[in-house]
């Protein structure tokens, strides 16, 4: 009865789930806790694909198998912040986390661009 309880609680909390809260908690609270500077990942994701779609496609191959040589980041990156562990979620929802994760740190809504008056 337990058991049922506890899968079916499970179950219900996937399947409820949001791509923001997902982000909330797999992506956000852990770079906040470990101090990993998510502004100076999204520059050099930015840098070097340039494209949100190659980045999207970037960071979901990294997600899905997290090692040093398929990151974007230098191997000194490594000695200060721990490597990542693979996440156990379905794509679609991981692929709604990425673009939620790439529109929080979209630096085009940084910019401010002021209107010349005439």
């Amino acid at each position: 009865m337990v058991k049922t309880f506890f899968l079916i609680s499970i179950l219900f909390a996937t399947l409820t789930a949001t791509p923001s809260k997902v982000l909330e908690k797999n992506c956000i609270n852990c770079h906040i806790t470990q101090k990993i500077p998510s502004e100076l990942l999204y520059r050099r994701y930015l840098q070097k694909y340039s494209t949100h779609t190659r980045i999207q496609n970037k960071i979901f191959e990294y997600l899905k198998a997290p090692n040093k040589k398929n990151s974007i980041m230098p191997k000194q990156f490594f000695l200060k912040f721990p490597e990542k562990k693979a996440l156990d979620l379905n794509e679609t929802l991981l692929k709604e986390s990425i673009k939620d994760y790439l529109e929080h740190f979209d630096i085009k809504k940084q910019l401010i661009l002021h209107q010349v008056l005439e």
